[in-house]
This record gives C-alpha cells, sequence and structure tokens, in this order.
C-alpha cells in the first residue's frame, strides 16, 4: 500500500510525491495527486491557503522518505492571515482558481454536451434502423433507401473528421434491437477509413455492416443468438440467417459488394466459419472487417449478460486465441485502431485510482481519455481526464468490475452494454481540464 501522512506545508520539498485532499475545482493544477516538481509549485501551495498536504513516501523521491518520519506530528500553526487588499499575491492566486474552477466548470459542460450529442445520434441510428426493419419484408426498395441514408450521413461526417475519437456512451442508450447492427456499423467504418477506404467502398462496408443480420427476423426470438447448449438441428437453423439476410439484401437492390459481405460476415479466415467454411484468400476485404468487428461486439454485447467480457478481455481473447480466425492485416489495425484498453474498459491507472476508459483516439490510441473514481467530485461532475497530457499518469492493468470497490463501482457505473459512437478529435490543448 502506498501509505500518507500529513506533513505540514513547510516540509514541502521538490521531489514529494503529494495528495491534495480538495475538489479538482479548488486548486490549479491538472491533476490532484502528484510528484512535487518546482519551487514554483510550492509557492503555489503556500499560496492557496493550505496549511498542511499529504505526503505519500513510497512515491516519492528515494533520498526525501527520512524527511518526514512516520510518526511525526505537525505542531499547532497560526492560522493564515485573511485574503486582502494588504496581501496582493494571495489575492492573486485566489483569483487565479477562480479563474481555474470557471474554465474547468466550461470543459466540464462541453464533454457532457458531446456526449449528450454522441448518444442522441446513437440512439437516432437506431431508431432508422427500426423502420428500416419494418419496412424491409413489404417494401424492400424503401428499406434500401433509409439504410443508404443513414450510411452516407455517417461515411460523410467521418470523412470530414480528420482524426475520429471513438466515443463509449451512456447506460442504457439507444432502442435494444438496433443496438447490434449500430454498434457493428459504427465500428466497421472507423476500421475501414483506418484501412484506407475511400468514400464508395466505405458506402458497402456500412450497408453491409446494417444490415448483416435482418436474416434473423425469419428467425424464431430463442434462435436468434448462438449457445453453448443449441443442439445440432438448433444450430442449424441460427446459420440460416446468413441466407436470409443475403436474400433480403437481393430484394433491397443492394450491390454486389455489399451482399457478399453479407454472406461471408461469419466466415473465418482459417476455414471454421460458416455456412461455406471459405479461407483467407477467398474472402474479401469488406467480408473479412464485418466478421471481426460482429464478433468482438458479441463478445462484449452477448445473449446471457453474465458472459460479457470487457472490451480489454474481448481484445485480449481475439489476440492471443482467436487470431487464426481474423485476417492479419485487418486485425493488426483493429487492435492499433481500439488501443489496449478500448473504451468501456476498467483499470487501474499507476497512482492505485480506478478509472473506465471514456474515449480512444483512433490515431493515438494508446494513451485514452479516462474518468476516474474521485470522492471528493461528485459522480455527475467527474471530468474527463486525457492521459495523453499527463505523460507520468498512465495505465496499470486491467480489471473485471466485480474486481472494484463498491464505491468506485457505483461512481463509475461499468455499462451493462459496450455501445460506440465517434465525434471529430480535438488535439489536447493547455485549455483541457484533467482530473
Amino acid at each position: 500500500m502506498n501509505s500518507s501522512i500529513l506533513i505540514d506545508i513547510s516540509q514541502l520539498r521538490v521531489g514529494m510525491y503529494i495528495q491534495l485532499d480538495v475538489g479538482w475545482l479548488h486548486h490549479p493544477f491538472p491533476v490532484s495527486s502528484f510528484r512535487v516538481a518546482s519551487a514554483e509549485q510550492i509557492a503555489t501551495l503556500r499560496e492557496l491557503g493550505l496549511t498542511e498536504v499529504r505526503y505519500v513516501p513510497k512515491k516519492s523521491d528515494p533520498d526525501l522518505k527520512e524527511l518526514v518520519p512516520a510518526a511525526w506530528s505537525v505542531p499547532e500553526m497560526a492560522a493564515p492571515p485573511p485574503t486582502n487588499a494588504l496581501d496582493p499575491a494571495a489575492g492573486t492566486v485566489a483569483a487565479a482558481v477562480d479563474q481555474e474552477a470557471l474554465r474547468r466548470r466550461a470543459v466540464l459542460d462541453a464533454q457532457n454536451r458531446a456526449l449528450a450529442a454522441c448518444n442522441q445520434r446513437f440512439t437516432e441510428a437506431t431508431r432508422q434502423y427500426q423502420a428500416l426493419e419494418r419496412s424491409v419484408s413489404e417494401r424492400p426498395d424503401e428499406a434500401r433507401q433509409k439504410g443508404e441514408a443513414l450510411v452516407t450521413g455517417c461515411v460523410s461526417d467521418l470523412l470530414e473528421n480528420g482524426d475520429s475519437v471513438i466515443r463509449l456512451l451512456s447506460e442504457g442508450v439507444g432502442e435494444r434491437n438496433g443496438l447490434h447492427p449500430i454498434n457493428v456499423m459504427v465500428i466497421a467504418l472507423l476500421l475501414g477509413r483506418s484501412l484506407g477506404m475511400q468514400s464508395e467502398e466505405l458506402h458497402h462496408l456500412g450497408v453491409a455492416a446494417l444490415v448483416h443480420d435482418l436474416g434473423k427476423l425469419k428467425l424464431p426470438p430463442n434462435l436468434r443468438q448462438p449457445t453453448p447448449s443449441m443442439i445440432p438441428m438448433e444450430r442449424n437453423r441460427y446459420e440460416t440467417h446468413v441466407g436470409e439476410s443475403v436474400a433480403f439484401a437481393t430484394r433491397m437492390g443492394l450491390p454486389e459488394p455489399v451482399v457478399q459481405a453479407i454472406a461471408q460476415h461469419h466466415e473465418m479466415a482459417d476455414g471454421s466459419g460458416f455456412p461455406l467454411r471459405l479461407t483467407g484468400p477467398a474472402l474479401g476485404r469488406n467480408s473479412q472487417v464485418l466478421a471481426l468487428v460482429n464478433r468482438y461486439d458479441r463478445m462484449c454485447n452477448p445473449a446471457v449478460g453474465v458472459d460479457a467480457l470487457t472490451p480489454h478481455e474481448a481484445l485480449s481473447v481475439i489476440f492471443a486465441q482467436l487470431k487464426p480466425k481474423f485476417d492479419a492485416v485487418v486485425l493488426g489495425a483493429f487492435i492499433r485502431m481500439m488501443g489496449v484498453y478500448p473504451p468501456g474498459s476498467i483499470v487501474q491507472l499507476v497512482n492505485d485510482r480506478y478509472a473506465i476508459v471514456a474515449s480512444v483516439n483512433s490515431s493515438r490510441p494508446l494513451r485514452p481519455k479516462v474518468i476516474v473514481h474521485d470522492s471528493r467530485v461528485p459522480k455527475d461532475e467527474a471530468p474527463i481526464l486525457d492521459l495523453e497530457t499527463v505523460p507520468e499518469l498512465g495505465i496499470r492493468r486491467s480489471l473485471k468490475p466485480a474486481q472494484l470497490p463498491r464505491d468506485a463501482l457505483e461512481y463509475l457505473s461499468p455499462r451493462q452494454r459496450i455501445c460506440y459512437f465517434f465525434e471529430r478529435a480535438v488535439t489536447p490543448g493547455p485549455d483541457e481540464a484533467g482530473a
């Protein structure tokens, strides 16, 4: 354990690792726990009116650990004089902290608005998919128009975004029967773009991802998801959804590249897929993308919730156990895009704090943005911390939700269902708040 002790502010030295017992709106530092790097930081801490700080010897520079014995007690200090016009330096710092609080509040509001916008776009996409489903049997031309309009809008946004952020959405977002097709469409489009696909190819990929499971409308609800307990006859019936999806796509008048990707979305590079047990050389690139993204989403969002893997676990299983099933180029691009810890992963940081990965910049995936558990900050005010702006604060390990302490579990609210959307990436700058 990294135990801490309270020390008098006069004992503070460069090289000490400290924890501030005040909320993130009440100090000007990017994080509340850090190693003191300069005399200027010490001066700022004193000017905040703090009389003592929490010191962590094990995380401090080694030659400082003996400065403050573990049993040392803080002597009583005279109360600091109030900030007034006779103390212009303290007044300036107080004003700076107030400005910092206002700036961070503005950043938090902007983050919340961005999340709300992604939630709304995803929800509307699931509703458009529902409308497509309702019309496909009797009005296939209308269904095609609805699907193509949805995908065209997403492809246009994606190509105009420059770098895109893959964003974890709020719990309960979207209409249930549209969650899987929209999730697969979003991730497939992001992966296709990272593979260098252009507008028309992306459009074909997006439409195939959107309608790949329409054939399940022909199955009874209990056979729409495969389970280990399925008997061979049930499994054979389940596998017919591929052919039924192809039939729907054909009646909709979708182009050949779309129909082919749908026909092959359960084929695997090693020949273990269905219905034709095709191998890698026979599979198109869209089919390879769709097969991988479809498997990833089903691992994160299975029919039975207790079988769900965290996004980090799903990626690890795919890489360690299922690698032969997927095209090497496509899988490599997917892992680079999603990062080691995809959005929705539960992690522990190097300073022992718990966090949930909120978003990943698809072009800079190794240092994602996270929401950090901090009992001093209300849950609905928790800011998003960009690990790219705090190089000393990395991720130590991934966790299952069950490994979190109860307070951290309630605070971070790991999603029972992982849903993603994309937004324009904003280059981190000095105006981005931390936690």
